[in-house]
């Protein structure tokens, strides 16, 4: 019955956003909510954020040449990271992200710049795993889950979201910041205390 409902709301959800073409898919949801703070609303709202702000990307040839752009979202706040070769299309990109239904925050770390190419998109997958294997290590904090936090990597930057409490954001930023490569932590954590 859960997954019933769940499935309708992500419907409705998806035919608000005017992105029905995507409708995540109600197993996935559930099971990324076994190991996540948000409700499964939340997960499969930010899941058609992502694919509404992604289809609207590839809508603009000009800005696929231009840009590398990078839309995470997580309780309807949307992190746009990656590179834009002007201010003019940096910020076309963000008012478009923020114009976007249920986006309730935009937190802008685009970067004036030349798009990033394989060779560092390539570094910072194997950077991301790198991360990834040094949370699952975590083991003062009880109840922790490392995939309640989410870990994005641009140009060497580490982006951390999720729903936390303080301490346990403390020593996420202790282990990332101890791992080769990591140029600088940007927190856009929601505490719970």
């Amino acid at each position: 019955m859960k997954i019933k409902q769940c499935w309708l709301m992500v419907v409705f959800i998806s035919a608000l956003i005017g992105c029905a073409r995507y409708t995540p898919d109600p197993i996935e949801v559930t099971a990324i909510a076994q190991h996540d703070r948000r409700t499964e609303l939340a997960i499969s709202t930010d899941m058609v954020i992502e694919a509404a702000a992604k289809a609207a990307l590839m809508e603009k040839e000009a800005w696929q040449a231009e840009a590398h752009i990078v839309v995470n979202a997580y309780n309807g706040a949307v992190l746009v990271s990656g590179q834009a070769q002007t201010e003019l299309l940096k910020q076309d990109i963000i008012e478009m992200i923020r114009r976007l239904d249920h986006v309730s925050m935009v937190h802008d770390h685009v970067l004036k710049d030349y798009p990033s190419n394989y060779v560092e998109r390539n570094a910072d997958a194997a950077l991301l795993q790198q991360l990834h294997a040094a949370l699952m290590q975590i083991r003062t904090i009880p109840n922790f889950d490392s995939s309640m936090v989410k870990v994005i990597v641009e140009k060497s930057v580490v982006y951390l979201m999720g729903t936390v409490h303080r301490n346990e954001g403390a020593v996420v930023v202790n282990v990332i910041q101890h791992q080769a490569n990591v140029k600088q932590i940007v927190m856009l954590f929601e505490y719970l205390d």
